[in-house]
């Protein structure tokens, strides 16, 4: 007997998503980056950011804990339209 179910279908774009594409290690790299591991643990007091951190015991912990991750994705977010707006404010002419 052979299955005669249509192929799975590939999963749908998504053009609005600003997180589609991005690593849970990108995002926590780009944090780093912006903050510096003690703005991060400010803004996001979790062990892993404030006692001996590093991007790999970040991402472990993260992977393990969905509200945890929901902050920095949020985080994310949030620095990324700040950089926008900043952008948009100091372009020439306006």
């Amino acid at each position: 007997m052979q299955d005669s179910s249509p192929p799975p279908s590939p999963p749908p774009a998504q053009p609005r998503n600003p997180l589609h594409g991005m690593t849970l290690e990108a995002i926590v790299t780009a944090l780093v980056a912006h903050y510096g591991w003690p703005g991060l643990a400010e803004r996001i007091p979790v062990r892993c950011f404030s006692h001996d951190p590093s991007v790999t015991s970040s991402l472990k912990f993260l992977r393990k804990t969905p509200w945890a991750r929901d902050k920095v994705e949020g985080l994310y977010l949030f620095m990324q339209r700040d950089r926008q707006r900043t952008a948009a404010r100091t372009k020439p002419g306006r």
